[in-house]
Order: structure tokens, then C-alpha cells, then sequence
């Protein structure tokens, strides 16, 4: 189950942690799963210690065979593939809309696979932040994904705008690492007269912070200003329910915690009350028209009633056939409540081996709640002798795979579709050779 054997240096308590391990995976209801993906080798030719899904996730064994089958169709009906067998081409993001709903808490007419993430925020954006010169600001987090704060800025730039006037920054307090939800709701009042949109994460990228969506959309609309989301680090991580808390948007990856492939094709979100509205401005593509009258080629746009509407070209088969087998495998394994029933345990476990042995050692900055967390774990080497990133790299050369993140931060994500106690046991164990 882990690269990392018993050592007869570890100390006693390694033993008990390792002991522990081997009895939450057997009675791990969701064990069989592991075996689904293919697991990275390590030089040594072990199986790694993979935490860091949260970056990219693992292969699906069945994504392969996915590709390979629309390849197989390609060479054997040629362009008759749009039309012919059930996963024929033209109408193929439509078998998906479904699953990706059930993971999103959205209907399937809310839900699109297109394009990457931040081709479909810029999208979204085009349709969503509308401003005029008395509302015209955008809030994020200071500390959001580069890609949100460069496509925000642009999209301010294009409407006319200057970013220095019009982005409001939310940024946990001095001294903190996390963004309290009462800060965000003080800013989106103060700012409300002249908020056009409040666009924040789902989960934070760097603390795995969990942000209130429910709540911060309410506090937006009560200003008047629309509420979206990049769900990059929330989608297959937490649960989520974009439809009943009333999100006007939304955009996610897909190669994270879903594990659909290294770039894979995204997803989007528009709450059904925009997608009959035929005021809302949006850049428009031969794709986005209705489905039933798309091949008579008319050159006047006529959206699709769903939010298909938002698509532009037609579906990169090759690159979205693995989809449909990394979101069965989601919802077969019980969907995101039983993913995140395990991910309580994996927490709680993780959680009390850094409490009861890495005290002075390791901090965790991500939020200790549950609710508030997803199934990243933010680390710091605290003693000021010990190189951080030092740590990290040794820890890649041990077997380990997780992800640094400047300026002071390892990574580590159990992700609960795949990875087991005996990871986060061997992980532990590694860390702590490593300190001492």
C-alpha cells in the first residue's frame, strides 16, 4: 500500500501509526477504488506516495481505453463519426452534462464541458461583469490564482477601465493566512454602490481554504452585483450546490480532483434564470446555437435555450473521451458525501499525527474545521535552520509526490478516491526522518 517500509529506526509511535493505518484502509469502504487508477513508480520501482491530486489528479485505468476508442471509431467511420454509435460526436458534451451536474449541485441545462478554465472565466466575464461608470469594481483575494487576477485585469482593461481603481482585494488579516468570511462580506458592503462583481475561489489554491458560497453570493446580490466562482479547487473536492445557492457563474478544471487528464477540457456554470435572456452580451460561435437547426447553417445566431448558448466550437473528442469514465468513477464510488465522509477520517487521522509528533516542527495553516477545508493540507517547516524547500525536494527523492508552493508552503493533498491511511502513515514517516 506504501513505498515506505517499516525501519528500525523509526520510533515507537510510527509503529502505532502504521498499525492504525492498516486497520482504517480494511475497513475502508471505498479501498477497491485505488486499484481503478494507475499509480507513478517511484525510481526504485515501488508504487509513489501520491498526494498531490490536488494539482493532477491520477489515470483513470479506463481513460485509455476511452481514447483509444474514439480513435478506433475515427479511423473506421471517418466524419460519419459525429452521427453514428452512442458516443457519436456532435451531440458527445451532452452525455456529460449529467454526472458533472450531480458533482456541482446544478441542473444538466446549467452545465457545459468547454474549453480550459480561464478561457471559459473570460467568457463568462464578457456576459457577467457589465460596467458602467458607477459600477465598475471587481473583488477577488489578493492572493488568488495568477490566471484570476491577469483575466480579471484584462477584462477591466478591455471595458475601459483601470485595474487600480476598479479591483478590490480581500486578504486575511495581518499576520493570518486565511480570509475571514466576515472581512469578504465588510468589503462587499463597503464597495457595494459600485460592485459589479465579487469573483472568488471555491477552495483556496495555497491554504485549501473552503469559502462560504452561499453566503457570499447573497451578500452580493443584496449590493446588486453578480457572484461568481472558479471552482478549480472545489470541484471533486467538496461538495458543492451552485444552483440552490443561487451562483449567477462558474468555471473549473477538470484535472485536478476528477481526474480527467493533464489540460483537460473544463467546465462552466450559468444559472438558468440568464439562459433565455437576450440582452445578456456574450461572445458568440456557431456551436452556441440550437442543436436541432445548427447544421441548416443560418447566419443569424439563435442561442441554445441551455447554457450551451456559451459554447463556441464544436467538442475536442480526443481530448474530453477520458470525462466520462473519471466522473463515473466518481459518482460509482457514491459521489461527492461518501468522498467526503472518508476524507473526514483521512483529515482527522493526518491531523493528529502532525498534532501528537510534529509540534514545533510542521505547521498546518490550512483551516482545521472541516467544513472550512477541503482535503489539502498547507505545511511549514517551522524551525528556522530548516529549508522548507530543501524538505520538499528531499521528500520527492523519497518517493513522495506532493508540490511546493512559494514562498514557504509543501502541498500535500489525500485525496479520498484514491489514496489510503497507509499513505498519509508513510508519508509521516518520511517527514519525520527527514526532520530529524
Amino acid at each position: 500500500m506504501s513505498t515506505v517500509l517499516p525501519d528500525a529506526t523509526d520510533p515507537a509511535w510510527l509503529a502505532d501509526a502504521r498499525a492504525r493505518a492498516a486497520a482504517l484502509d480494511a475497513e475502508d469502504p471505498l479501498a477497491d477504488f485505488r486499484a481503478r487508477f494507475n499509480l507513478p513508480r517511484h525510481h526504485d520501482g515501488a508504487e509513489q506516495i501520491y498526494l498531490v491530486g490536488n494539482s493532477l489528479g491520477l489515470q483513470p485505468r479506463a481513460a485509455r481505453d476511452a481514447v483509444i476508442t474514439e480513435l478506433d471509431r475515427w479511423a473506421g467511420l471517418g466524419v460519419a463519426g459525429h452521427f453514428t454509435g452512442p458516443t457519436a460526436w456532435a451531440p458527445f458534451h451532452e452525455a456529460l452534462a449529467e454526472p458533472m451536474a450531480t458533482i456541482v449541485g446544478a441542473r444538466p441545462t446549467e452545465v457545459v464541458m468547454m474549453n480550459a478554465l480561464t478561457v471559459n472565466l473570460h467568457l463568462l466575464m464578457v456576459s457577467f461583469y457589465r460596467p458602467t461608470p458607477g459600477r465598475h469594481k471587481i473583488l477577488i483575494e489578493e492572493h488568488a490564482f495568477p490566471s484570476d487576477h491577469f483575466a480579471v485585469e484584462s477584462q477591466i482593461r478591455q471595458r475601459g477601465f483601470d485595474p487600480a481603481a476598479s479591483v478590490v482585494l480581500v486578504s486575511p488579516r495581518a499576520g493570518e493566512h486565511l480570509v475571514h468570511p466576515d472581512d469578504i462580506a465588510a468589503a462587499i458592503t463597503e464597495h457595494g454602490p459600485e460592485l459589479a462583481l465579487v469573483l472568488l475561489p471555491g477552495v483556496q489554491y495555497y491554504t485549501g481554504q473552503v469559502m462560504p458560497i452561499g453566503s457570499i453570493t447573497a451578500q452580493a446580490h443584496a449590493v446588486g452585483a453578480m457572484a461568481g466562482f472558479d471552482l478549480a479547487h472545489a470541484v471533486g473536492n467538496i461538495e458543492l450546490a451552485l444552483h440552490d445557492d443561487d451562483v449567477d457563474f462558474a468555471a473549473w478544471c477538470t484535472y485536478k480532483y476528477l481526474n480527467c487528464g493533464p489540460g483537460a477540457v473544463g467546465g462552466a456554470y450559468v444559472h438558468e434564470r440568464f439562459h433565455g435572456d437576450p440582452t445578456l452580451p456574450k461572445l458568440t460561435g456557431w456551436w452556441g446555437t440550437r442543436s436541432a437547426t445548427r447544421f441548416e447553417m443560418a447566419t443569424e445566431f439563435d442561442a441554445d435555450p441551455t447554457v450551451d448558448s456559451w459554447q463556441l466550437s464544436n467538442a475536442p473528442i480526443l481530448a474530453m473521451a477520458p470525462l466520462g469514465p473519471a466522473l463515473d468513477l466518481v459518482l460509482e464510488a457514491g459521489g461527492m458525501p461518501a468522498l467526503r465522509a472518508k476524507s473526514r477520517h483521512q483529515l482527522a487521522f493526518f491531523d493528529q499525527l502532525l498534532d501528537d509528533h510534529f509540534a514545533g516542527r510542521v505547521e498546518n495553516i490550512s483551516p482545521r474545521p472541516f467544513t472550512d477545508r477541503g482535503c489539502q493540507c498547507a505545511l511549514r517547516i517551522t524551525p528556522s535552520d530548516i529549508d522548507g524547500r530543501a524538505v520538499f525536494e528531499a521528500l520527492e527523492a523519497a518517493g513522495v509526490a506532493c508540490d511546493w508552493r512559494y514562498p514557504d508552503v509543501i502541498r500535500v493533498a489525500p485525496v479520498p478516491l484514491y489514496n489510503t491511511f497507509a499513505d498519509i502513515a508513510g508519508f509521516v514517516a518520511i517527514l519525520d526522518r527527514l526532520l530529524r
